[in-house]
This record gives C-alpha cells, structure tokens and sequence, in this order.
C-alpha cells in the first residue's frame, strides 16, 4: 500500500525550476535510486577525514566564538545560527566551510532565504494556474527562478573544482562521492546519476538540512527564554554530564535524558513542517474507506498529531514531562516531526 504513495505532485513552478530532478521532488526509478545513493553516503560519514558529529562538533565551536564575541549584548540569532547549520551542510556537501564573514556565503544564504520567502507570494501561486501566462509577466516569481539559477550556477562552480582535483580513491565529501557514482555509470543511458541530479541533489540537502534545522534551533532558544526553570535544569544536566572542559557528543545523550526531552518537545511545539511535503497517489486506491483516484495530493497533518490531547497531557503547553517516565527519557509513537520515511527521514541532517 505504500507504494502508492511515493510519489510527489510537481507543480508548474517547481517543473520550471527542478524539472524532476533532485531527492525531494523527483519520483519513480530516478528517486529510488537518488535516494539510496544518498542514504548510503551520508550513512558512511565515513566520507572523507571528518564524521559527522566531528563537523558538528567543529562548527558548534565557531558558533560559541561569534556569540562570544557579542560582549553579552542582546543580539538576534538568526543568522548567526543559519551560518553555523548551513556550513555544516557545506562541510559535508562541498568538502569545506565558511568564515561567516565571507561574501560568498552570505550571498548564497540570501539567496535561499529570499526564494523560499517569495515563493509563498501571489504572483508564485498565480505561476502555479496560470504557467502560460504568467511566464511572460513581471514579477517576484521571476526572482524566484534568477535566484535558484544562481544557486545552480553556485553549485557548479564548486563542482567543476573538483572534477579539476578529483581523486576517484580519496572520497572528501558528497560530491566527491557522487562523481565518483557518475563514473561508475557512465555509458549506461537510463542512469539518473548525472550532473544536473548532482547539482539538484547538493541543493536538496543544503535547504532542507539547513531550514528545518536552523528554525528548530532558534524555536529551542525561544522555549528556553520563555521558561527559564527548564532553562536551568538543562544547564544543571549539561554541567553535571558534560562539564564546562569538553564538547557535547551523541555517547552523552543516554547520560542527559531532560535536555533529550526538551528537545523533541521543541520539535512537537515548534512543529517546523506542519502538513509534511506533499505527496500524490500513483495509482486508483481506497485508504480508510475513501477512494482517492490516480494523481490525489496528500497531505499529511502533523500538527493534529502533535497537538492531540488524547495523546498528550498538555498538547498546548510546553511540556517536557511529555517525554519523560520516572526521570528517564520515553519514546512516543504520536511523535513524527519528520513523518515517517522515505525522504522525509533523509533530509533532517
């Protein structure tokens, strides 16, 4: 029954933009096989020199110096956070990353900030009825397509960098890995892994990766603000178990159950990706006793999920207890930020 659901609508701007390229939008063979490609690269971080808990653990480190450096004046953190998970990302998928200050990197950053505001415009949703017309017409959508060319173009530059240095027994990162897997198939026709997959799949994981991430952090700074008791009881944990000497790693997380629970109660309230990625029904079903015709959009609700009082004690209320039993951290089935697979599971770095 899954099978019928695999799939992703394309709407006209996206068709314009992706054109059934990427992890996110694409379907049938081509997304099976992007998919397992990418699963199994960043699975075997492994890649390169660096884990992925050592990239984090490296970019955290540049993150408290940049706060550092505010003296202890109130300051917004947004970008400051945007910077520190979109390098993350970089460090995995470019093989390097940024000083914050670099002109580069904050171009790309707006870049995708701006397109993933505009695209939430009228003129983007009057493109979606009327693709025809309206790609003839002035507009914010037309910022939108400039800005993910440039984006493209961005991408492309790194990558022709490392075709030029390129080490087919010496894998640095993502797309290291990938040209590697282009190679492997070269001459084979039907093969989705070529350069356009190359540039859509390394985007795919630098917005998706870095959006969710990014805003969940900030929700969690909000909570912590707002209620200052928990705030104090992570710091007490965070002090007893880590210490002030060394940096926070995934063995400690089994030894910290109340900052385990206050952050996957950030992730109910904050509830990032309320109704998932949409997705279409490939074939003529029946789920719950609905039929649904070839071609339905499904969406999937997340925030009822997160926000059922059968569920939870206090679905409203910012609750940690809601992932504790007798002080020790508690699994709940009723928590899906991210759905419950396929891609929804891959992007979440």
């Amino acid at each position: 029954m899954d099978q019928h659901f695999v799939n992703r609508p394309v709407s006209p701007i996206r068709e314009r933009i992706i054109k059934g390229n990427g992890l996110i939008m694409s379907n049938g063979q081509a997304w099976k096989e992007q998919r397992r490609f990418a699963l199994t690269a960043l699975r075997n971080f492994g890649l390169g020199k660096k884990s992925l808990e050592e990239r984090i653990q490296e970019e955290a480190r540049h993150l408290v110096e940049a706060i550092k450096e505010e003296n202890g004046q109130p300051f917004d953190p947004h970008f400051k956070i945007n910077n520190a998970v979109s390098n993350i990302i970089c460090s995995i998928t470019f093989g390097k990353r940024f000083e914050y200050q670099d002109d580069q990197f904050q171009e790309l950053l707006r870049l995708l900030d701006e397109a993933t505001y505009i695209e939430a415009s009228m003129a983007c949703q009057l493109y979606s009825i009327f693709p025809r017309i309206m790609k003839f017409i002035p507009g914010s959508h037309q910022t939108v397509f400039r800005n993910w060319e440039k984006l493209k173009l961005f991408v492309s530059h790194i990558i022709e960098k490392h075709k030029r240095h390129w080490n087919p027994d010496e894998t640095r990162d993502f797309i290291d890995a990938y040209l590697k897997e282009m190679a492997k198939n070269a001459g084979n026709a039907t093969s989705s892994f070529h350069e356009e997959n190359l540039i859509w799949s390394t985007l795919d994981l630098f917005f998706a990766g870095t959006e969710t991430t990014s805003t969940t952090l900030r929700w969690a700074l909000l909570y912590l603000a707002l209620y200052p008791e928990i705030q104090e009881k992570v710091h007490a944990e965070i002090d007893r178990v880590i210490g002030q000497g060394q940096q926070p790693s995934l063995a400690a997380r089994e030894s910290m159950p109340y900052t385990n629970a206050v952050i996957h109660e950030v992730q109910r309230m904050g509830n990032i990706i309320p109704v998932n990625v949409p997705r279409e029904v490939t074939v003529d079903t029946t789920l719950a006793g609905y039929h649904l015709p070839k071609g339905t959009m499904i969406l999937t609700n997340l925030t009822a999920l997160h926000r059922d009082p059968t569920e939870w004690a206090t679905p409203d209320t910012f609750n940690p207890e809601h992932f504790l039993e007798n002080g020790q951290f508690k699994k709940r089935e009723a928590f899906l930020p991210f759905s419950i697979g396929n891609v929804d599971q891959l992007i979440p770095i």
